[in-house]
């Protein structure tokens, strides 16, 4: 275990399908109304089309992250074949969140009834609102996308239920148009995949299969449940609501073209009049639209906290500017924060409608998942099964054709994607010039004798007796009541230290001594302090620097991971609202903690 690169796994395959379902789950509010828009009562195999492409893409994610359960988005998995790729790839994926923020809130605003004049300035100001919740770093975004998960499956279900007795196909139509032009509609609704990056890089936080070790970490099971879950889900829902659509009678065709964007309402209206009569059915569909209109903010949240972990994770790893990874009193980078909400509204600002904002989701989203599964499908030390890597490969095929096509023909998107390349290849320009870096080619034989190797692995010398960790977070009397009980037991005594960061990271971060505890001017100056007073003491001293969202589960890892004898932590002393925003970590960490290690809280 690497001392600084540690995270906590606490995140189960219930919390991870909840927020892959904020991103699937809510594409049906858009997906079967664009596709009517498109091609009327043509429309079906295109919808099952879509759906089948989303099921597959989360075929081959389950794949990705069996193989790489410390984070297996794109920047992790194109890093292995090409750092410069997987800069692309991640920029990609910023393209992605920032029309995901916009298109997300914009059919909130229209789910939620807010009229069209006002649209621009509510979805802005909704961007803006968020931006400011996460500006304070908020926590547990899992926990409430499985609050608003759990009434959009029943709102869905009752929907589905609701149609049955009248799917019928008396009014589907066969495509009279090319196959080109069939094609060009297919990939004009492709509106719902970025989720399942979301998860691929959530795999360094999933909690371990059973048998699996911090050393030897596997969470096959964990993400493949959450995946395959929500890909059933969306796959069959979104096929029968499709159906639905096109099963309601001729003379509805002038209003679900006119209401395309909020066919999940028009379909709870419709069909809980047939059922409940029209007073009922009014009532259902504006149920329907809060409730749907709630989850797609919760993807707009998503969406910029993924947003910020990336540039993040970018700036931590030397990919962009070193001020990124300046955080606030929160903990939150502030200037990935600023980029995340400028970015979702400047696009709302220069688009006039949805329409134009989902001609531009598809690019990044495509690119990304492209780069993701073209890197695995022909990285050779992965050790995937013949079936594994063929079907890898074809569904890369088939999204290198989609990203094809969208190039072709969506200028808007071509230019809009162009322009974040730019932007992003020219700050990671910027930030390797001022790092003294220059990028020069040379053989492979001659990378690999002048490569570094890796950090040595951290090997404390125990000697006998009884090993104390103690938590924190300034010069106070705790540390000096564990020196005193170090040097009585003649055990080592471990000062940890964890810098809190209210962020979601993507992946994990690569780069060991990005995380020291040097370079942290309040966490060395305890360090330093501890080591002289140690050496003056005879005790041996051993600093930890770990830096995580999750303090309480953070140390009760580290004790039972160093096999520590006795923790002691300091009665922290919270202004009442901070205690109720962040926990209580004392608390956490004594509900948590195993048995065979003492607790002491000193105050």
């Amino acid at each position: 275990m690497e001392i600084g690169t540690y995270r906590p796994r606490n995140v189960g395959w219930a919390r991870a399908a909840a927020l892959l379902y904020g991103d699937w789950g809510t594409s049906k509010a858009y997906v079967i109304g664009a596709a009517f828009l498109a091609s009327q009562y043509a429309s079906l195999p295109i919808i099952v089309a879509v759906s089948l492409l989303t099921g597959l893409v989360g075929y081959n994610y389950v794949i990705v992250c069996k193989h790489f359960p410390d984070g297996g988005g794109v920047y992790s998995s194109a890093r292995e074949q090409s750092r410069l790729l997987a800069v692309i790839g991640s920029l990609l994926l910023v393209a992605n969140f920032t029309v995901t923020a916009a298109l997300s809130s914009w059919a909130a605003m229209v789910y939620f009834k807010v009229p069209k004049e006002y649209i621009v300035a509510a979805t802005m100001g909704m961007i803006l609102l968020i931006g400011a919740i996460n500006y304070f770093g908020p926590k547990h975004s899992g926990s409430v996308a499985i609050l608003l998960a759990v009434p959009m499956l029943i709102i869905v279900a009752l929907i589905m239920g609701m149609s049955l007795p009248h799917l019928s196909l008396a009014h589907l139509q066969p495509s009279h148009q090319t196959l080109t032009r069939n094609w060009t509609e297919f990939v004009g609704v492709i509106l719902a995949l970025s989720g399942v990056e979301a998860i691929a890089n959530l795999t360094g936080v999933m909690k371990l299969d059973s048998g699996a070790t911090l050393e030897e970490p596997r969470v096959t099971r964990t993400a493949g449940k959450a995946i395959l879950v929500v890909a059933v889900e969306v796959v069959l829902s979104t096929a029968v609501l499709g159906w639905a659509m096109l099963s309601l009678p001729s003379e509805t065709k002038s209003l679900l073209l006119h209401r395309w964007d909020d066919m999940l309402t028009v379909l709870a209206e419709q069909y809980g009049s047939m059922v409940f009569g029209p007073a009922l059915g009014k009532t259902f569909g504006v149920c329907v639209g809060i409730i749907v209109g709630l989850l797609l903010l919760s993807a707009v949240n998503t969406a910029v906290g993924a947003m910020v972990g990336l540039l993040y994770l970018l700036a931590r790893d030397g990919e962009m500017p070193k001020p990124f990874t300046r955080l606030n009193i929160h903990g939150v980078p502030w200037l990935p924060m600023l980029i995340a909400v400028a970015l979702p509204l400047g696009v709302v600002l220069f688009s006039p409608d949805q329409l134009s904002l989902m001609e531009l989701y598809a690019i990044g989203v495509v690119g990304a998942i492209a780069v993701n599964l073209g890197s695995c499908a022909f990285n050779r030390h992965l050790k995937l099964f013949w079936h594994e890597r063929g079907t890898m490969m074809i569904t890369f095929l088939i999204l290198f054709a989609v990203e094809m096509t969208l190039a072709k023909t969506k200028p808007n998107a071509l230019y809009f994607i162009v322009c974040i390349l730019i932007g992003g290849l020219g700050l990671r320009g910027i930030a390797q010039k001022r790092a003294g870096l220059e990028t020069i080619t040379i053989s492979r034989e001659l990378a690999a004798i002048v490569k570094p190797g890796s950090v040595a692995s951290f090997h404390p010398n125990f000697s006998p007796g009884q090993s104390i960790l103690v938590a924190a977070r300034g010069l106070t009397p705790v540390l000096r009541y564990a020196l005193e009980e170090a040097r009585f037991r003649q055990g080592n005594l471990y000062v940890l230290y964890v810098k809190q960061l209210a962020v979601a990271m993507l992946g994990s971060p690569t780069n060991p001594e990005s995380s020291r505890w040097q370079d942290d001017r309040e966490a060395a100056e305890i360090m330093y302090g501890m080591l002289e007073q140690g050496r003056a003491a005879g005790v041996s001293v051993i600093p930890l620097y770990v830096v995580s969202d999750d303090a309480a589960a953070t140390i009760v890892d580290l004790a039972a991971t160093l096999g520590i004898d006795v923790l002691m932590l300091g009665s922290p002393h919270r202004r009442s609202l901070l205690m109720l925003l962040q926990g209580n970590i004392v608390t956490n960490v004594a509900e948590n903690l195993p048995d065979n290690i003492q607790l002491v809280i000193h105050s």
